[in-house]
């Protein structure tokens, strides 16, 4: 393995591109391959059995590409695969899960917003902050969030109005935190601020992803220590996507096949 190989990326669509921003914000001279699995969005509404196909189909693909680790960022994919594809690969992979940790350093009602693949995944059930009795977590599936990103409509009335209807159970048990749990929501942020309280503090775990990122490369020996700016390829199996959208004209998309 050499430390100019790309870092793999994948996610159901366009959501883990807010992963990558962050991760290349951090380590500008890495070199990155994103796969965005569009033809099989969304993951959340999909078994943990099919989840698990899906995302070792995905790893298969981008260590074909020749990628020197793995970041899978779905947090569906994780919560219901991380642990087949660590005993599956061997290749270091960083997965993604709802930042309730965090959150629950300040808050005491947390919302959050999740695809039923998540909410309902073992690694989410099981989770410790679940288990205090001085926090209450009020989970809300973001059905049809997914569907609407990934035609590109973040910011149109009819979000707005999808946003709220989904808000409105959180914010009538008095949430003081909202936990981003589908990387697709975070392109959703913007949109979020309007509709929330001001109180009500955010949460996703793009840096946290970041941070954990470069301690796996350095763990590992494998950061690219070049001096000039890495290289990303996004790639994509489905036609009528608004990736494009995503990653800005500087990028160009590639449409690949693959089920």
């Amino acid at each position: 393995m050499t430390t100019n190989q790309p870092i793999g990326i994948f996610d159901s669509g366009v959501g883990g591109l807010s992963v990558w921003e962050t991760v290349r914000e951090h380590l500008p001279n890495e070199n990155y391959i994103y796969l965005a699995d569009s033809k099989n969005a969304p993951y959340g509404s999909k078994s943990k059995e099919h989840i698990t196909e899906l995302s070792i189909a995905n790893t298969k693909y981008l260590l074909n590409l020749n990628c020197k680790m793995i970041i899978v960022a779905c947090n569906t994919a994780t919560t219901n695969a991380i642990a087949s594809l660590r005993s599956t690969f061997d290749i270091p992979f960083i997965g993604i899960e709802p930042a309730i940790k965090p959150a629950a350093v300040n808050s005491k009602t947390i919302g959050v917003l999740a695809t039923k693949g998540t909410l309902t995944s073992d690694l989410f059930l099981e989770h410790p902050v679940k288990e205090n009795d001085e926090i209450t977590i009020v989970e809300q599936v973001g059905k049809g969030l997914v569907e609407m990103i990934e035609k590109g409509e973040t910011n149109t009335t009819e979000m707005k109005a999808l946003l709220s209807d989904l808000l409105r159970p959180m914010l009538e048990k008095n949430i003081d935190a909202l936990v981003l749990g589908c990387t697709h929501y975070n392109f959703l942020k913007e949109v979020l601020v309007e509709l929330l309280p001001s109180h009500i503090e955010l949460w996703d775990a793009r840096e946290a992803i970041a941070k954990r990122t470069a301690y796996i490369l350095d763990q590992n020996q494998i950061r690219n220590h070049s001096k000039q700016q890495g290289i990303t390829r996004v790639l994509t199996n489905k036609r009528d996507t608004a990736i494009q959208n995503f990653v800005g004209d500087n990028i160009i998309v590639e449409l690949i096949e693959k089920d």
